[in-house]
C-alpha cells in the first residue's frame, strides 16, 4: 500500500504543478485526450501486469497491436480486398486471435521451457513482419463498412463527458481487483512469481496458472487493438503500436509490479498509467521535444526499478533483524 500511496502523492503533486505553470492542463480537452489514452494503454498495462506477477514477461504487445489492427481493418473495410465482416463478428475474431496468440506464449513458456523474453521477443518481430506482409506495407483504413460508425461511435464516446475507452478500463480494472486480490486465481498468480518451485510442490498446477496469464494478457492486448485502431482510423503496419509494450511495462512497474515476479497491485498499475500519461502530456504543455519521449519513459522505468530495488534490500533486512530477535 506505500508504494500505492508513494505514486499517488507524486501524481498530485505533478497535476498541481502542471495546474500552476500551464493552466491548459486542466481544460475539458486536454482532460479527455488524457483519460482516452490512459484508457487504452491501462489495458495493456494491466495485461502485463498480470504477466509480470507470474515473473514473466510480454513483449510482443506493440507488434500484436499492429497485426491485429491491420486484420481488423481488412476485415471491415471492403475497399482494397477487404472481407465485409459484421462489425461483430470482426471484434469478436480479434479478440480470440489475440488470446490464441496469448496461449502460444503461455504453451511456449511452460511447455517447450523458453525463456518469456525470447519467446515474447520472437513475438514482437514474427507479429510486426507478418503485419507487414499482410497490408503490402500499405495503411489500412478502416472506414467504408456499415460497421464502422457503429465502432466509431462507441471508441469515440463520451457519455457524460467521459471517455468510452477510460469507462471500460474502469469496469476492467475494478474486475481485475476481485481476480488478483479476492480469488483463488490471483493468490496462485502470485504464489508462482513468488516461488514456482515451492507454489508446484505446493499442489498448485503451475503450468495453467502461467499459461492462464498469458491468455488474458492477450485478451486485454486485442480489446486494446481495436480502440487503439479506431483511434487512430488508419493502421500503418510499420509504425502503429511501435514500442506501446514499453508503455505498458513503464506503467506496471511504476505501479510497483515487481520483474522479479509476485507483487503487484490493480491499483499501483492504475495510478502508474496514469503517471504515465500525464509524464507524456506534461513533456507536450511544456514544451519540450517529443522525441524525448522515449527518454522520460527510460527513466521512468530506471527510477520504479530502482525504487523497487531499494524496498526490496530494505525488507530483507527487516526480516533478517526479525529473525535474529527471534
Amino acid at each position: 500500500m506505500r508504494k500505492e500511496l508513494g505514486i499517488f502523492f507524486l501524481l498530485l503533486a505533478l497535476c498541481v504543478l502542471m495546474g500552476v505553470l500551464n493552466p491548459d492542463f486542466f481544460t475539458g480537452q486536454n482532460l479527455q485526450n488524457n483519460a482516452r489514452l490512459v484508457g487504452m494503454y491501462g489495458l495493456i498495462s494491466v495485461g502485463v501486469g498480470v504477466v509480470i506477477v507470474t515473473g514473466g514477461i510480454d513483449l510482443s504487445i506493440g507488434s500484436a497491436l499492429a497485426l491485429l489492427g491491420v486484420l481488423l481493418a481488412m476485415m471491415l473495410n471492403p475497399q482494397g480486398g477487404g472481407w465485409r465482416w459484421p462489425w461483430w463478428l470482426a471484434v469478436a475474431a480479434i479478440l480470440v486471435l489475440a488470446a490464441a496468440l496469448g496461449a502460444i506464449h503461455g504453451l511456449l513458456v511452460t511447455r517447450a521451457g523458453i525463456q518469456p523474453f525470447i519467446v515474447t521477443l520472437c513475438g514482437l518481430l514474427l507479429y510486426r513482419g507478418l503485419a507487414r506482409f499482410i497490408a503490402h506495407d500499405a495503411s489500412q483504413g478502416l472506414g467504408g463498412h456499415e460497421g464502422f460508425e457503429t465502432l466509431s461511435a462507441v471508441a469515440a464516446g463520451t457519455p457524460g463527458g467521459v471517455p468510452t475507452q477510460f469507462i471500460l478500463f474502469v469496469v476492467v480494472a475494478a474486475a481485475m481487483f476481485l481476480v488478483l486480490h479476492r480469488s483463488v486465481f490471483g493468490r496462485y498468480l502470485f504464489a508462482v512469481g513468488r516461488n514456482e518451485e515451492a507454489a508446484r510442490y505446493s499442489g498448485i498446477d503451475s503450468r495453467r496458472i502461467i499459461l492462464s496469464a498469458y491468455v488474458v494478457c492477450g485478451v486485454f492486448t486485442g480489446l486494446a487493438a481495436v480502440l487503439f485502431a479506431f483511434y487512430t482510423n488508419t493502421v500503418q503496419a510499420s509504425s502503429h503500436g511501435n514500442f506501446y509494450e514499453l508503455y505498458a511495462i513503464a506503467g506496471a512497474v511504476l505501479g510497483g509490479c515487481s520483474l522479479r515476479g509476485g507483487e503487484g497491485s490493480v491499483a499501483g498499475i492504475v495510478l502508474g498509467t496514469i503517471l504515465l500519461v500525464v509524464l507524456r502530456n506534461v513533456v507536450n504543455l511544456v514544451g519540450i521535444e517529443s522525441s524525448l519521449d522515449f527518454a522520460v519513459m527510460g527513466g521512468v522505468i530506471l527510477l520504479g526499478v530502482l525504487a523497487d530495488q531499494a524496498l526490496h534490500r530494505r525488507g530483507e533486512r527487516r526480516r533478517r533483524r526479525q529473525s535474529r530477535s527471534n
